[in-house]
């Protein structure tokens, strides 16, 4: 078996070949190669939609999630300390994203080596009462999990695993939590991190996770793009020399600590709670990300180290540096192992100095066709949540037009739930739709106006009935709590 590495290489393999049938053979694969298998890094997967020539056309499923960022207050609770106003607050978000079909939240409870719970390892964050480390009177966290579950809005808990405090040049930095070894830190002019080359310090990580675990209902644990800080200098050179032993050079030994952190957690979610998501936000750039911030972050995805990749791709098509569409092509053929999801910069629409593409919704339109039609996407997430009641360019119109049928979530975890049993009995009596089920699952109602169009989904619920007045084709299938979906029924048809 030949086997070609790339293209640059043809004329000096098809040179050392002497014999003129199999240069003839080789020839003919690689002009078949070129035609039929060249990858243009400038362009998605061929479109291909759910379903078939043959049988009706299910919508794509998808993740609709929203960053809300807590550090500094940014999005929640934005220096709000009463309780019952930050209740409201936060359940006005949640009443906003429902409405929307918006099925998930990514928030931030861990951005600054603090915590918003009460946790052994980190202090209550100051966002929540204007002091770090003061006890806001009520769990803040399962009060956020219990109102979002109870909206059929998944909770993913964000966490910046390395990132202690930030201060102005000259600033001071608080005082260490009583649980944190001072050996364990290191302060730059303006950052202050827990030192990636430390064992401990991943130990202490996975410990976070772990009790987090226990102690939540969450559905899925999240890193932001934050791992060794960017421009600065890292005088690690004693690290290296301490715990280096393998690492062929002081860049690879950061990478490896990083991917030791990375693993440690994946392996701690496995154990203690497999049906929660591991996901990872890295920047826009494959190459940034392993060379400045030391994530080699194909690795993970070609381990299945993390079950969802979501690069924040905040630029517009055509960006000169960080085009949408180049960006897009390369983390959908880097992917690997990782469900594939898209962080879109939605604080960008209507900010004056952003490029003219974000003063027009347009432009989001315009991503969204894209990911449709790349068959690896299978979910979006908005930076960040405060910008939708500002409606800047109409923006927030424009995801709620995107988003006008609910959608169902795709299954990108582990399966640990009884795979969900088909919906029996669907029929329908009168104006409505009727079906039978069983076990622990939702049911997800599709409509089809005609067979030869994508149709779409109508409900996705706790329910055995719906009303059904159009004219068109009807199916019911179930879902399980891991977004493990059963067979769809036979069409029922409505004349």
């Amino acid at each position: 078996m030949i086997k070609i590495t790339g293209y640059s290489k043809t004329h000096f393999i098809i040179k050392a070949m002497k014999n003129s049938s199999l240069y003839l053979t080789l020839a003919l694969v690689l002009m078949l190669c070129l035609n039929a298998c060249k990858k243009d890094a400038e362009s998605t997967p061929d479109p291909t939609k759910p379903g078939g020539p043959d049988g009706p056309i299910f919508p794509k499923k998808e993740m609709r999630a929203v960053w809300v960022a807590s550090v500094f207050g940014l999005d929640w609770p934005q220096g709000v300390y009463n309780v019952a106003a930050q209740k409201q607050q936060y359940i006005n978000y949640l009443d906003k994203f429902k409405a929307m079909n918006i099925n998930a939240i990514y928030f931030q409870v861990k951005g600054m080596g603090d915590a918003f719970y009460n946790s052994s390892y980190e202090p209550w964050s100051s966002a929540i009462t204007g002091v770090r480390g003061a006890d806001p009177g009520y769990d803040v966290l399962k009060f956020m999990i219990d109102e979002a579950h109870a909206r059929d809005i998944e909770f993913h808990a964000w966490m910046n695993p390395y990132r202690i405090a930030t201060r102005t040049a000259g600033g001071s930095f608080p005082a260490l939590h009583s649980a944190v070894d001072p050996n364990w830190v290191v302060d730059f002019p303006t950052i202050r991190i827990y030192n990636p080359a430390r064992p401990e310090v991943r130990q202490r990580l996975v410990d976070i996770v772990k009790d987090m675990l226990n102690k939540y209902d969450v559905d899925g644990i999240h890193f932001d793009d934050y791992f060794y800080p960017e421009g600065v200098t890292l005088a690690d050179q004693a690290d290296y020399a301490t715990y280096g032993a393998g690492s062929a050079n002081v860049q690879d030994f950061r990478r490896e600590n990083v991917n030791k952190a990375i693993k440690g957690v994946y392996d701690a979610i496995v154990s203690t709670k497999p049906s929660v998501v591991f996901s990872v936000s890295p920047a826009p750039e494959i190459a940034k990300n392993y060379n400045s911030l030391y994530a080699d972050v194909k690795k993970w995805n070609q381990e299945g180290w993390v079950d969802v990749v979501i690069p924040q791709l905040y630029q517009e098509i055509g960006n000169q540096f960080n085009d949408f569409r180049l960006r897009l092509a390369e983390w959908t053929n880097n992917s690997y192992k990782a469900a594939l999801m898209v962080g879109y910069g939605f604080y960008k629409f209507g900010d004056p100095t952003m490029p003219a593409a974000f003063q027009s919704s347009a432009e989001l339109q315009r991503q969204f066709d894209m990911t449709k039609l790349n068959t690896k996407v299978v979910g979006s997430v908005m930076y960040s949540a405060k910008y939708f009641n500002d409606n800047k360019v109409g923006i927030t119109d424009k995801l709620s037009s995107i988003y006008q049928n609910p959608s169902v979530m795709p299954f990108v975890g582990r399966a640990v739930a009884p795979a969900p049993a088909a919906a029996t009995s669907v029929r329908l009596e009168g104006n409505d739709l009727k079906w039978n089920v069983s076990g622990n699952v939702k049911s997800v109602v599709y409509y089809f106006s005609d067979l030869k169009v994508e149709g779409k989904v109508l409900a996705v619920a706790k329910t055995n009935a719906i009303a059904a007045t159009a004219k068109g084709y009807y199916a019911v299938s179930t879902i399980n709590v891991d977004n493990q979906e059963s067979k769809p029924s036979d069409m029922v048809e409505r004349k």
